[in-house]
């Protein structure tokens, strides 16, 4: 078994999502819940939650006819290995970098800037 990438592809991204909200899934719920958005294949959808089970990204177990799907890590453990990756790839591991790109981008609405500073706040005490 390879070694999980931090990244994941858009695909498997949207794959994951679905089972970190159902919690478990066979493929054709993650088909089904997919294909409510976007044309894809029955077959690519297995062929990707195989890829990401080799991965180490979901567990399988098998039930009756069909293999149930569960995410092998946390939602939040994922996607922070994710930005992780992004920061340093993009930012030099420089995240405040980030923040300030994000904020001169594009305006935060009051709320977001009361949870950015409530955040930080936090993580001075």
């Amino acid at each position: 078994m390879r070694p999980p990438h931090p990244t994941l592809t858009p695909q498997e991204l949207a794959i994951m999502k679905v089972v970190w909200d159902l919690e478990t899934a066979t493929v054709r719920d993650v088909f089904a819940a997919i294909r409510k958005t976007r044309q894809i294949a029955y077959t690519t959808v297995m062929t990707m939650m195989k890829v990401l089970e080799e991965k180490g990204y979901l567990l399988k177990d098998r039930a009756e006819r069909a293999y149930i799907y569960r995410p092998a890590r946390p939602r939040q453990q994922v996607v922070g290995a994710m930005v992780r990756d992004f920061v340093d790839r993009v930012f030099d591991g420089a995240a405040a970098t980030l923040m300030l790109q994000l904020a001169s981008d594009r305006e935060l609405s009051r709320d977001e800037r009361t949870k950015i500073r409530r955040i930080l706040e936090e993580m001075d005490e």
